[in-house]
């Protein structure tokens, strides 16, 4: 048997406690100071703050968010060389970085990021109960007529696999 076409994903350790620290004070300041994330917020009924739809320019804005990216555009030349790219005369660039910062019971629906070549999440704080990342085999559209999977299925043949965060820690996909 051969696995073909694997969605590879890359969990790694970025910074240390006072960089979060730092991230999680920046974060703070953004939900109380963001009057359009609040209000974009309120419109979608997003259960929480996300700068998502406000603000694009946190590494200019912020030096933690600097340091962070430093961190990421690292981690990201690491993933893509074990993804085998040839990106010869080619250069990754951290184009996009938001807050999001969830209440209790908050969540984030299924949802894909068009025109990314590698997309991320970073947890600065994971609470006590927060809720496991979901991933999704992109091909389930094709496999409608597919029989459900025995309970003991390996997770690389399962159709949705559930990724705890890690405080500190970057998932990369």
């Amino acid at each position: 048997m051969r696995h073909l076409f694997q969605t590879l994903i890359e969990e790694t350790k970025i910074g240390d406690a006072a960089l979060r620290d730092e991230l999680e004070r920046a974060a703070w300041v953004l939900e109380a100071d963001d009057a359009a994330g609040n209000a974009w917020c309120e419109t979608e009924g997003y259960p929480g703050y996300t700068s998502y739809a406000s603000l694009d320019d946190l590494p200019e804005r912020f030096p933690e968010f600097a340091a962070l990216k430093k961190h990421l555009d690292k981690a990201a030349a690491k993933f893509a060389k074990a993804l085998h790219w040839d990106l010869e005369n080619q250069t990754l660039v951290l184009d996009a970085i938001w807050v999001n910062i969830l209440g209790e019971g908050g969540h984030h629906s299924g949802h894909i990021h068009p025109g990314s070549v590698i997309s991320g999440t970073y947890y600065v704080c994971v609470p006590e109960g927060a809720g496991k990342l979901k991933f999704e085999d992109p091909r389930l559209g094709f496999l409608m007529a597919a029989p459900q999977l025995t309970d003991t299925a390996p997770e690389e043949m399962r159709r949705f696999v559930y990724l705890q965060p890690t405080e500190g820690h970057c998932l990369m996909w």
